[in-house]
Order: structure tokens, then C-alpha cells, then sequence
């Protein structure tokens, strides 16, 4: 049985999805292998290094199916190498001799670099899809919502009035820098390696440079400039950027968090008869998605600084930031899969509640449209003379000794500028949402055209 959560058949979709599973699980990688040893063999064949027969052969038996994934386990525990019990599994499975042929002028790191690049291209795939359909569903909310007046809220306190489509379309602008960093990290990370033992080409001789552009050509990745087996910032700028998606996921799930308390209740995450909140309080309907959300994200960014340590390994090759390497990056993309597909499930079924936003807004009583008396009234009397009036007033309403309203009228300076009437309308959340509705309309036409842009795929 599992032992670890990610992999675990009864928690483990709170952590990964299948989806990413399979694309990281033990068959998926031994396949990769397999893949990339094929096109090696092929790119040499077609340049005479290798018998033509050969490399046929070993594209017929490349093939996770045949070859025993016991025996690559017990090798590896008596070798403690990495490939050699894959090139000895493939060789093994070859007919013809052609199994002499497997791996060679490779490097271990050749094979294992452009077999994890591989991988990560169908997850970079799966992730560019999940952001799309994130900000598509919050263009939707975002216009939904583009007047439902709420709080704004700074420093946890209510600040001024904003409208949740608002809120909605600064995260679908966030989602939309991600796809373009995606769309745009995708050409420097889906990069393949060849090199030999310490990159030259020494076991390629001149035929290394055009060998090397024939298989990764196969395998559909981008050519490097030079090897990169000591320069790991391909690596690690994915980690970066799955850390930068999911300090925003984690933004979004904290946010449903908060909004959904009891005294606020302004949100809550989806919730359908059966979901239990306590073991021992039946009327619990707690935020268990936002929750598992907040965890997973915040467990990818502090993934990022170890990936970060991971490189700057020593000289030509180092396995110790290698491992390391391997092992933020695989979790990484998991967890990535995990908060996109919670994040797609809070968004798509979320509850909001205007009627609550409402109230909300009257928490404070009128205290909450200091700032539209406060500029208005500097207009006659200066700013710094109105502040210092309006706070004075702002003070004691919000002592108890009276209204805002109230205590505006009672500085005499103030009360010569306004009429009771004209501060109902200056202290009216409704009247004081600035341009939240044009933005929300602009941002989303230029969401919409930048999504008609967008490749399928990356």
C-alpha cells in the first residue's frame, strides 16, 4: 500500500489528481525512458553510427510492456543507478543483438533530463488548460457580479465599498499572467539533452550536434544551446512559476475562507447534502475545499525554495541537487494539479450571498463613506483640514456618541458645508464605487481577447 499521501487510494486525490498521476506514476516514467533511448537510436541509425536494423529493433521493443519492472527494481537496489537497469531491461527484450546498440555515447542524465522534459510537457499541457478554464470562470463571475456591492476590506478592517466582480477580475487578470508566463516559459523548459558524459560530444564525435537535433526533433522538445547538465534554471524557473500560480490559488481559497466565516457569510464554497463539517457538531458546514486548497498551495511555494537550492549542483553533474531536483519538481506538479482542480471546484459551484454583502456593509454604520465627506469637504477647506475634521467625527461615531452623520453636523465647519441631504448622498455605499463596473467591462474585453489568442495547446 502507499505510504505517501500524494499516491495514497484513499487521500490521494486530495493532493494530485489521477490525471497527473499517470502522467508520473512508475509506467509513465520507464516509458519516457524507453521514448527517448527509441529516438536516440533512430537519430544515430539515420547518421550510420549504429545498424539501422538495430535501431529498428529497439524501437519495436521500447515498449514499457516489455520489459519486467521486478527486475529493474531489484537491479537498481544492487546498482544503485537509475538508467542502467532500464538500458538492461530494454537490451534484454531486443532481438538480434540489437540490444547492444541501447544507450549508446549517452549519459545517464540524457536520457533522465529529456525522459522528466517529456513529462513535463503533458503537465505544463494540463496546467495551461486548468488556468484557461479558471479564468473563464471568473470572467463569468466577474461580469455576474460587476455590481454587487460589497466591502472592501484593508488590513482585515472595511475600508471602502468595491463590487465582487471587481474582486473577481483581479484574480482573472492574475490567472491571465500565469497562462502567458506558461506560454512563454514553455519554449526555454521544453528542452531536451544530449551531450555524453560531461556534455562535448566526446562518445558523439562531430555527428553529437546533428544526432542530438534528430531525436529531440522526434520527441517534439526544443534544442539546447549547449548541455545543460549542470545548468538546472530550466527546473527551476517551473518550480518558480508553480509557486507563483499557487500563491494565487492559495489567495483565492483564503479569500472563500474568510469570506465564508459565520459573522461574514458573504461566500461559501460548493455544498451538497452529505458533506460533513464535524464528527461531533451536525450543523458544521465548514470550508474543507478552501482548506485542502490553502494546503496544497502553500506546500508548493515552499517547495520553490528548495528547488531554488536544487540549482546549483557541483562541477559536470552532481546527484545530490539532482534527486533533490527530482523530487520538488514531481511533487510540484501534483500539487499543482490538485489546487487547479480545487480551485476550478470552488469557483464553479460557489454561493454568494448579496444579501449578507449588504448588511456587511452596514457594520459600521455610516463610518464606512468617511472618505467621499472627507474630499468632498476638502474641495472648501484644504485636505489636511478636512481630515483632521472628519476624523475628529469618525472618532466618536465610532466610540458609540453618535452616527457619522451625526457627528459631521456637529463641527460647526462641516456643518456650514453640508446639508443633512447631502450627506445621505455622500454617505450612500452605492454612490461610491468609483469605476469598479467600467473596469470590470474593460478588463474582461481584453481578457476575452487575449483567450481568442491563445494557442489550443502550448
Amino acid at each position: 500500500m502507499p505510504a505517501y499521501f500524494i499516491d495514497s487510494a484513499l487521500w490521494g486525490d486530495l493532493f494530485s489528481t489521477a490525471e497527473l498521476r499517470a502522467i508520473f506514476d512508475d509506467l509513465a516514467y520507464v516509458q519516457r525512458l524507453l521514448d527517448v533511448e527509441a529516438a536516440l537510436a533512430e537519430a544515430e541509425a539515420e547518421l550510420g553510427l549504429i545498424p539501422a536494423a538495430a535501431a529498428a529493433e529497439i524501437r519495436r521493443k521500447a515498449r514499457v510492456e516489455n520489459v519486467d519492472l521486478g527486475a529493474i527494481r531489484a537491479e537498481f537496489d544492487r546498482t544503485r543507478h537509475q538508467i542502467m537497469p532500464v538500458v538492461h531491461a530494454l537490451a534484454r527484450a531486443c532481438e538480434g543483438g540489437a540490444g547492444e546498440y541501447v544507450h549508446w555515447g549517452a549519459t545517464t542524465q540524457d536520457i533522465v533530463d529529456t525522459a522528466t522534459v517529456l513529462q513535463l510537457k503533458d503537465a505544463l499541457q494540463v496546467f495551461y488548460r486548468d488556468l484557461r478554464e479558471i479564468e473563464a470562470e471568473l470572467i463569468r463571475l466577474a461580469e455576474t457580479h460587476a455590481g454587487t456591492l460589497m466591502a472592501g476590506r484593508t488590513h482585515g478592517q472595511q475600508a471602502l465599498p468595491v463590487t465582487l466582480g471587481y474582486k473577481f477580475a483581479v484574480w482573472a487578470a492574475e490567472i491571465r499572467r500565469h497562462i502567458q508566463r506558461l506560454k512563454e516559459a514553455a519554449p526555454r523548459v521544453l528542452v531536451g539533452q544530449l551531450g555524453g558524459a560531461v556534455g562535448t560530444f566526446a562518445s558523439f564525435g562531430p555527428l553529437g550536434p546533428e544526432i542530438r537535433r534528430r531525436m529531440l526533433a522526434k520527441l517534439g522538445l526544443g534544442e539546447p544551446e549547449i548541455c545543460w547538465h549542470s545548468a538546472r534554471d530550466r527546473f527551476a524557473e517551473v518550480n518558480g512559476l508553480l509557486g507563483l500560480i499557487a500563491a494565487t490559488l492559495y489567495k483565492v481559497g483564503n479569500e472563500i475562507y474568510q469570506l465564508q466565516k459565520t459573522e461574514v457569510d458573504e461566500l461559501e464554497e460548493p455544498f451538497t447534502p452529505g458533506k460533513v463539517g464535524s464528527s461531533t457538531m451536525p450543523h458544521k458546514r465548514n470550508p474543507s475545499l478552501a482548506e485542502n486548497l490553502k494546503a496544497v498551495a502553500d506546500k508548493v511555494r515552499h517547495n520553490a525554495a528548495q528547488a531554488l537550492a536544487a540549482a546549483s549542483p557541483e562541477h559536470e553533474r552532481d546527484a545530490a541537487a539532482w534527486w533533490a531536483e527530482r523530487l520538488t519538481l514531481v511533487e510540484n506538479c501534483l500539487l499543482t494539479g490538485a489546487a487547479l482542480f480545487r480551485t476550478r471546484q470552488l469557483l464553479s459551484g460557489l454561493t454568494v450571498r448579496p444579501e449578507r454583502m449588504a448588511r456587511n456593509l452596514r457594520a459600521l454604520g455610516d463610518l464606512l463613506l468617511s472618505e467621499a465627506v472627507m474630499l468632498r469637504a476638502a474641495e472648501k477647506l484644504g485636505r489636511q483640514t478636512a481630515h483632521e475634521l472628519v476624523y475628529r467625527a469618525a472618532m466618536r461615531a465610532y466610540e458609540g456618541e453618535g452616527s457619522l452623520k451625526a457627528e459631521l453636523l456637529a463641527e460647526p465647519e462641516l456643518a456650514a458645508l453640508f446639508t443633512e441631504a447631502d450627506l445621505d448622498r455622500l454617505l450612500d455605499p452605492a454612490g461610491y464605487i468609483g469605476l469598479a463596473p467600467e473596469v470590470v467591462t474593460e478588463v474582461v474585453g481584453r481578457l476575452r481577447a487575449a483567450r481568442a489568442a491563445d494557442p489550443k495547446t502550448l
